[in-house]
C-alpha cells in the first residue's frame, strides 16, 4: 500500500489519492461519455493497494496509465496520456525558451552573464546548453531543502551552481617554480624544467590554461618576478656562451659576475670584457622584453575550456629586488604599456603591484623606480592594481627583507579581488591555495521586511536575526558542498592535485582530494550593503555616520560567524566583499517582483557591490577610502576599492600614486583605479576623450569604451549584462 511519494525534484511527500482522482476526472470531462465515479473509485483503490510503500510520481503515473487501458474507458487512457505528455512539455519550456535564446545569439542576461565568455561561439553556446540544464539538476538532486528554499526565496546565491557536479575548486594560486623546475605532467603531455626565460613565459602559460580546465574560477601566479627571475640569469649565460663562440674569447668568470641591473645600453666606447657583457646583457633584456610581450600576447588568445574563454589570469609581481626579477618586472612593464596587437589594452593577465614599504613603495625603495612605471602603466592600462602588503592583517611575522623566499609570505590576490592567506590546517600562505567555492548572502531582503517594524532598535534586531538565520544556512550549504567535493579522486585534476596544491604531491591518482583541500577557504559573499542600510536607516554608509556603523557592526556579525563555523565545521571559512556580475541585477529583480519599488532599495536595476559606497554618489576619493577601508579588515575573503578619476589618466601618473597613498594611510588591503579609455574596434586607435564617437584614425564609428566590471577589464560592453550595463551608467567621478 502507499505511503509516501518521491516527487521530481527528490522531495518525500505523503501519498494523496485525490490528485489521482482530479487527474483522472480531467481526462473523462474530455470525452463524449464524461466522468465515471464508480471506475475512479475502482482504479484508484487498485493503485493505493497494489503499489509499494514509497513510489515515485512517474512510476504511480504509469500505473494509472495500464488501469485505464484495461478499462472499459481506453479514449480516457488516450486524453490522460495526452494530458500527461502537455505537462511534461510545460515543465520543459522554460528550457526551452533559455536555449532558444542561446541558439539565436540573443544579447540578454542568460547569454551574457559572464562578460569574460563568449556565449556567441559554438563551444561558448555548448557551455551555456550545460550551464542552464546543469542548474537544475543541482537544485533537485544535491541541495538540501532548507537551502534550495533560500536559493528559491532569493536570500542566497550559489556561485558556479553549474560546476556543482564537478566537484571542482574555485581557484589557486600557482607556485610556479615546482612546475619550472620539474616540469608537469597535464594527463596528454609533458612539460620539461625550463632552461631559459623563453620556455618559462611559455610554461607559465601552459600552467594557467591547463588549470583553468580544472576548476570553475580564476588563475593566478603569486610571485611572477621571483618565479621567472632564475632564467633571465641562464638566458644570460647562454649569451655569453654566444659571444665565446663569436669572439673566440673565454668569459667563463662573467657567467654569474654580479649585475647591478639589466639595462641596455649602446656598445660605444666599450672594449673587452665590458664590451662582452654589456653586449650580452642588451640581448637579455631583448629576450627578456619578447618573452614577457610573448606572455601577455598568449594570455588575451590562449582559450580554455573548450574554446570558448580566454584564461582569467592574474599575476602578482614587484618585490624582487634582484637584477634578475627587476628585469622581469621592468619589461613586462613595458610591454603591457605598448599595448597588444596594433596597440589595444590587454585584457589578461589581471596584474597587480605588491606595494611594501622598505621594497617598492617609498622613494629610498630599491624597486621605487619600478612603482612609478608600474603607476605610468596602469595610468595608460588600468593594471597593475595594487595590493598593500603594509595592510596590517597582510602581515606575515616570517617575511624578512633578506631572505631571498620571502615571497612566500606575501599576500597575493586573484585580479577579482578573491584572497587567501590565513589557515588553520597549515602554512600561513597565499602559495598552492586557494577558493574552494562561495555562496553570496542578499543582504537587502531581510532589511525590506524589516522596514515595517516602528522601532529603530527592534528593527534592526529584528535584521540581525534574520541574518543570523541566512549565515548559518549558509554556512551549511558550504559544508555539503565540501562534503561533495572532498569525494574527488586526484586523476580528476591532473595538474591542479599533482603540482598546484598544497599537500596533493604526496597523493596518488586513485586517491580521494580530501586530505588536501580543507587547506582552501570557503567564502560567505554579501551584496547590497548599501541598500541593506537604506531600507533600515534611509541612509547608505556613505551619506550617514550612523548607517556607517550600523554596517560595520553587520559586517563584524558576519566575521564574527565565520569564526564560529570555522570551529564548528573545522573549515576556513571567511568573509568574501563578492564580485557580483550577473548576481548584482538577480537578487534586485526578484526583491522588486516581490516588495514593487522601493525608493534608493530596488529602484535601480543592480544592488551596489558588497560593502562599496553606491556608484551614483558624488564623494572625494578620500571620503570613499575613509568609509570602505575598516571594511577590508573584516572581509578576509577578498575585497577591492576602486576610485573613478576624471580626464585623461595616461598623462598623470601621479593620480594614481595618490589613490595608493590613500590606500597606504587608510590600511586598505587591495585596490584599482578606474577612467576613461575609448578604443577603436577597427583598427585599435585608443584615447580618453570624452564622449567620443568618430574614431580621428579610420574614422570607423564602432567607438567602445573599455571598461573594469568587478576586477576585470572586458574589451566591450557588448557583453555586459542589463545590471551591469546600467551601473556603468550611473557610475560619477570621485573628486
Amino acid at each position: 500500500m502507499i505511503q509516501t511519494v518521491k516527487k521530481r525534484d527528490g522531495r518525500i511527500v505523503g501519498y494523496n489519492e485525490e490528485k489521482i482522482k482530479a487527474a483522472i476526472r480531467k481526462a473523462m470531462l474530455q470525452t463524449e461519455k464524461g466522468e465515471d465515479e464508480s471506475l475512479i473509485e475502482r482504479i484508484v483503490d487498485r493503485i493505493t493497494f497494489q503499489g509499494k510503500e514509497q513510489m515515485e510520481v512517474e512510476a504511480i503515473q504509469d500505473m494509472v496509465e495500464f488501469e485505464l487501458m484495461k478499462s472499459p474507458r481506453k479514449e480516457v487512457a488516450k486524453k490522460y496520456i495526452s494530458y500527461r505528455d502537455k505537462r511534461s512539455i510545460a515543465r520543459r519550456a522554460k528550457t526551452r525558451e533559455v536555449f532558444l535564446e542561446i541558439i539565436e545569439a540573443k544579447n540578454n542576461d542568460v547569454t551574457r552573464e559572464n562578460a569574460n565568455m563568449n556565449a556567441d561561439s559554438p563551444a561558448g553556446m555548448m557551455m551555456k546548453f550545460a550551464s542552464e540544464t546543469t542548474k537544475p539538476f543541482v537544485d533537485d538532486y544535491l541541495l538540501s531543502p532548507e537551502v534550495r528554499d533560500a536559493v528559491k526565496s532569493n536570500y542566497i546565491h550559489i556561485h558556479d551552481k553549474d560546476y556543482y557536479p564537478t566537484k571542482s575548486l574555485t581557484c589557486v594560486q600557482h607556485p610556479l617554480d615546482n612546475i619550472l623546475k620539474y616540469g608537469f605532467s597535464a594527463g596528454h603531455g609533458e612539460s620539461r624544467p625550463a632552461k631559459r626565460i623563453e620556455t618559462a613565459s611559455v610554461i607559465a602559460c601552459i600552467s594557467l590554461e591547463t588549470a583553468q580546465n580544472e576548476m570553475h574560477g580564476g588563475q593566478a601566479i603569486p610571485a611572477f618576478d621571483f618565479y621567472m627571475a632564475p632564467f633571465v640569469r641562464s638566458s644570460f649565460i647562454e649569451e655569453m656562451q654566444y659571444i665565446e663562440q663569436i669572439t673566440g674569447q673565454d668569459y667563463h668568470d662573467l657567467y654569474n659576475a654580479p649585475i647591478a641591473d639589466y639595462i641596455y645600453k649602446e656598445l660605444d666606447g666599450l672594449t673587452g670584457t665590458m664590451r662582452a657583457l654589456q653586449h650580452a646583457i642588451n640581448r637579455t633584456v631583448g629576450r627578456v622584453h619578447q618573452a614577457m610581450e610573448a606572455f601577455i600576447h598568449n594570455m588575451n588568445t590562449i582559450h580554455s575550456r573548450g574554446g570558448n574563454q580566454v584564461v582569467f589570469s592574474s599575476i602578482n609581481y614587484g618585490t624582487d629586488t634582484s637584477a634578475e626579477g627587476r628585469c622581469v618586472i621592468r619589461e613586462l612593464l613595458e610591454s603591457t604599456f605598448k599595448g597588444v596587437g596594433n596597440g589595444a589594452t590587454a585584457i589578461f593577465p589581471i596584474q597587480i603591484w605588491k606595494k611594501k614599504r622598505g621594497v617598492s613603495y617609498l622613494p629610498s625603495d630599491r624597486n621605487y623606480d619600478l612603482y612609478c612605471l608600474a603607476c605610468k602603466v596602469s595610468a595608460r592600462r588600468f593594471f597593475p592594481n595594487f595590493v598593500n602588503l603594509d595592510a596590517t592583517f597582510n602581515f606575515h611575522e616570517k617575511w624578512d627583507i633578506n631572505d631571498p623566499e620571502r615571497y612566500k609570505y606575501e599576500i597575493a590576490t586573484m585580479g577579482c579581488r578573491t584572497r587567501v592567506f590565513e589557515n588553520r590546517f597549515g602554512d600561513k600562505t597565499s602559495i598552492g591555495r586557494g577558493n574552494l567555492s562561495f555562496t553570496t548572502i542578499n543582504l537587502v531582503k531581510p532589511a525590506i521586511e524589516c522596514m515595517g517594524i516602528e522601532d529603530p532598535q527592534q528593527r534592526v534586531d529584528a535584521y540581525m536575526a534574520k541574518l543570523d538565520d541566512l549565515l548559518q544556512i549558509t554556512a551549511k550549504q558550504l559544508h555539503e558542498r565540501y562534503q561533495f567535493q572532498k569525494t574527488a579522486m586526484v586523476k580528476q585534476f591532473q595538474l591542479v592535485m599533482s603540482k598546484l596544491w598544497n599537500g596533493a604531491d604526496k597523493l596518488g591518482p586513485n586517491d580521494t582530494i580530501e586530505s588536501v583541500i580543507n587547506q582552501g577557504t570557503l567564502g560567505i559573499g554579501f551584496l547590497g550593503l548599501a541598500e541593506c542600510l537604506i531600507a533600515l536607516t534611509g541612509k547608505h554608509h556613505g551619506e550617514s555616520e550612523e548607517s556607517q556603523q550600523l554596517g560595520l557592526k553587520i559586517i563584524t556579525y558576519m566575521r564574527d560567524a565565520a569564526n564560529r563555523f570555522s570551529e564548528e565545521y573545522q573549515h576556513n571559512y571567511s568573509i568574501l566583499a563578492t564580485p557580483a556580475e550577473g548576481l548584482s541585477g538577480r537578487f534586485t529583480k526578484g526583491d522588486k517582483k516581490r516588495f514593487g519599488i522601493i525608493a534608493g532599495v530596488t529602484d535601480k536595476d543592480y544592488y551596489t557591490n558588497s560593502n562599496h559606497v553606491p556608484v551614483y554618489y558624488h564623494c572625494s576619493p578620500r571620503h570613499k577610502a575613509e568609509i570602505e577601508a575598516p571594511y577590508h579588515e573584516l572581509t578576509r575573503g577578498g575585497h577591492i576599492f576602486y576610485v573613478e578619476i576624471d580626464g585623461d589618466a595616461t598623462h598623470n601618473p601621479q593620480a594614481i600614486m595618490d589613490i595608493v597613498d590613500l590606500m597606504d594611510k587608510y590600511n586598505i588591503g587591495y585596490g584599482s583605479i578606474n577612467h576613461n579609455r575609448n578604443r577603436c574596434m577597427d583598427c585599435g586607435y585608443e584615447d580618453a576623450t570624452e564622449g567620443l564617437t568618430e574614431c580621428p584614425k579610420c574614422g570607423s564609428h564602432n567607438i567602445d569604451t573599455l571598461q573594469r566590471i568587478t576586477g576585470y577589464l572586458v574589451g566591450t560592453t557588448e557583453r555586459w549584462n542589463s545590471a551591469k550595463l546600467a551601473e556603468l551608467h550611473d557610475r560619477v567621478v570621485h573628486k
